[in-house]
C-alpha cells in the first residue's frame, strides 16, 4: 500500500525584521518543516513501520529547490521518497490559495493513487485549514480532520480515527478507504533524525515536477486570493516595561497598581 503526506516548508520570523516589498526580508526568516506536518509524517512512518506488508510513504511539496533541505528531514525520519513541485508560475504567485495547492495535489494523487493521504491540520505561515479536506473532495476520497488519535493496520479497508470537534468535544469514527486525513499536533511525538537517518536520506529520491508535467497550466495555479500589501501593525497597547532587579520592579508595578486603582494604598 501507499500513503502520501503532503509536507510544506514554513517561515519563522525574527523579532525584529523588515518587510521588503510583499514578504519579509529573507535576512530575517528561517525555514523548517511545518509542525502538524511533522506529526503526519510520524503517524505514517508508524503505520509502514507496524505493518505485514510492504507500506512506501511518499511526501510531496509545493516548494522552490530552496526547500529540499526541509524535505530531506521527513526522509530521514523515515519516509521513502518524495516529489517536489515548483516552476516560475508558481514562484510569480504573491499568494497560492488553497484550490490552487489542491489544484496541484490532485494531479499527484491520481499519478501515485495513494491508499491514504496524511495531511497537516493546516499550516503555521498562512494559517490555511482547508487544503487537506479540499483535496478529498477534489479526488472523491473519504476524509476525516482534526485527527488526534489514528488506529489504522496496512491492508485494512477501515481506520478508526477520533477526531476533536468544537467545545472540547471529541468524535470517534470509522473511515472507509482510500481516504483522507487532517492530522492535529499531539496525536504522536514526533521522531528526531537520527545521524544514519540523515545520511540514508541523501541517497532518497527526491523527484522535481513542474505544471506542465502535471498536465497543468499557469491557469491552473492562479487563485482567486491575491496579496496586495504587507505592514507592520501598530501596536495600540500602552504596556509598561519594567527593567531591573526583582525588588525595584515590584516597587514599581506596585507604584503603577496604586495609580490604576487596582490595588489600595
Amino acid at each position: 500500500m501507499k500513503i502520501l503526506v503532503t509536507v510544506k516548508e514554513v517561515a519563522a520570523v525574527e523579532d525584529e525584521f523588515e518587510i521588503d516589498g510583499l514578504g519579509i526580508d529573507e535576512r530575517y526568516l528561517e525555514y523548517d518543516l511545518n509542525e502538524w506536518d511533522d506529526y503526519a509524517i510520524e503517524a505514517a512512518v508508524r503505520i509502514a513501520e507496524n505493518a505485514d506488508e510492504e507500506v512506501e510513504v511518499v511526501t510531496a511539496t509545493i516548494g522552490p529547490e530552496r526547500s529540499e533541505e526541509t524535505i530531506r528531514m521527513a526522509l530521514a525520519k523515515g519516509a521513502d521518497r518524495a516529489l517536489r513541485v515548483w516552476d516560475d508560475a508558481i514562484a510569480e504567485q504573491t499568494l497560492l490559495d488553497v484550490d490552487a495547492k489542491v489544484s496541484v495535489f490532485e494531479q499527484l494523487v491520481a499519478e501515485e493513487e495513494p491508499d491514504i493521504v496524511l495531511s497537516g491540520v493546516q499550516a503555521a505561515d498562512d494559517s490555511f485549514g482547508a487544503t487537506g479536506v479540499a483535496l478529498a473532495d477534489r479526488v472523491d476520497y473519504q476524509w476525516a480532520a482534526v485527527v488526534n488519535s489514528l488506529d489504522y493496520e496496512a491492508g485494512d479497508e477501515v481506520a478508526n480515527v477520533r477526531r476533536e470537534l468544537e467545545g472540547g468535544i471529541e468524535e470517534l469514527t470509522e473511515v472507509d478507504l482510500p481516504a483522507v486525513f487532517t492530522i492535529q499536533t499531539g496525536i504522536n511525538e514526533p521522531r528526531y533524525a537520527s545521524l544514519r537517518g540523515i545520511r540514508q536520506a541523501q541517497q532518497k529520491e527526491i523527484a522535481p515536477r513542474d505544471l506542465a508535467d502535471l498536465g497543468l497550466d499557469a491557469e491552473a495555479i492562479d487563485g482567486a486570493l491575491e496579496l496586495t500589501d504587507m505592514y507592520e501593525p501598530e501596536s495600540e497597547s500602552d504596556a509598561t516595561l519594567f527593567e531591573g532587579d526583582p525588588g525595584e520592579t515590584a516597587t514599581e508595578l506596585a507604584d503603577v497598581l496604586r495609580e490604576k486603582g487596582v490595588v489600595g494604598e
